[in-house]
């Protein structure tokens, strides 16, 4: 069945200034057959991105041998893109199946600030990272020194704060404008550019400052983030065994997978100008930074990672003897 626009309340026009107190999303489409069929699938995104991030979180906080700077950094990475998920998958799945598919002003406003706060956070986390392989290979006698516990939690909190401040500035930039009608936002969630689009007001400033805003951040980390690999890979070239060069490599083949799906995807969002835009074409491009990165980055971590992949051996090695010592079961050795 699909959504039925005479459910839809009533839009006063333009030039009206009733004041909406809410809006509505009009989601990824309108055909029900379509429908069912992205509703399981990204239902099933969902749930493995919650299983994966919230798996990743566990392994690395109960194993002590995953106690280490960049274990640390990847945990807040789970924990950001399980943020990200949670602030528009559900909604959005709800939506599939609620005709009116409205939401509140406040509601919009904070689907737009978790989900803003989560992106930029992420960005200045994998610059962290960034420099934390930085530090290993180029600079291994300083690490222990450089990267302290206190280092990683200042890096940590900075860039949830960094992210927090940001955020605040362009919510409130958004919100200060008038919407006076009509109130269907041509989106899955509330995101800044169709919102700007249904503003009664100019929205000059506010586009100038969100292209102002995605710059820095993006291009100032990715531009961190390729100095940082780049030093990295001229150390790589210089390492003489095989099987250095191939370990060096395989402990960042992971964040650069990452990186490149993450600022490919954010670039080309966020950093065009406003007359690009194509709201149907970016329906896509925010499923994939909303809900399929956050389920793509704990695969690529644990299946490129020796070391995730032995602590997860571990951990299922050791639930199993508890499973089949509590059921009375023979318990086999176990060897670590």
């Amino acid at each position: 069945k699909r959504a039925d626009n005479q459910n839809h309340p009533v839009i006063p026009p333009r030039g009206n200034k009733t004041t909406v107190d809410e809006f509505i999303l009009l989601g990824i489409t309108d055909t029900w057959e379509l429908q069912v069929i992205l509703f399981v699938l990204l239902l099933l995104i969902c749930v493995t991105s919650l299983v994966g991030n919230l798996g990743m979180i566990a392994l690395i906080r109960f194993d002590s041998r995953l106690h280490t700077p960049m274990y640390y950094f990847l945990c807040h990475l789970s924990l950001v893109d399980l943020g990200n998920s949670s602030a528009v998958s559900p909604k959005m799945l709800v939506s599939f199946f609620d005709e009116r598919k409205a939401i509140s002003l406040a509601g919009c406003a904070a689907q737009m600030y978790f989900c803003g706060v989560c992106m930029i956070t992420e960005c200045y986390l994998l610059a962290a990272m960034a420099y934390d392989r930085y530090m290993a290979i180029c600079n291994p006698l300083l690490y222990v020194a450089a990267m302290s516990q206190k280092v990683c939690v200042q890096l940590a909190v900075g860039s949830y704060v960094v992210g927090a401040v940001n955020e605040i500035v362009l919510v409130s930039s958004v919100f200060s404008l008038h919407f006076c009608g009509p109130n269907v936002i041509n989106h899955f969630f509330c995101d800044i550019p169709p919102l700007l689009k249904l503003s009664c007001s100019s929205t000059t400033v506010n586009e100038h400052m969100l292209f102002t805003i995605g710059t820095l951040v993006a291009l100032s980390t990715l531009v961190f983030i390729v100095v940082s690999y780049g030093y990295i890979l001229t150390a790589v070239l210089r390492i003489r065994s095989s099987e250095g060069r191939h370990k060096a490599i395989s402990t960042c083949a992971p964040q650069l997978t990452s990186v490149s799906v993450f600022y490919g995807t954010m670039i080309f969002m966020y950093l065009r100008p406003s007359s690009s835009y194509s709201l149907d074409q970016d329906k896509v491009v925010s499923v994939v930074y909303t809900m399929v990165i956050p389920m793509l980055n704990p695969l690529i971590y644990s299946l490129r990672n020796m070391e995730v992949k032995d602590a997860l051996k571990k951990l299922l090695g050791k639930v199993l003897v508890s499973f089949r010592s509590q059921t009375g079961k023979e318990v086999p050795h176990y060897t670590k």
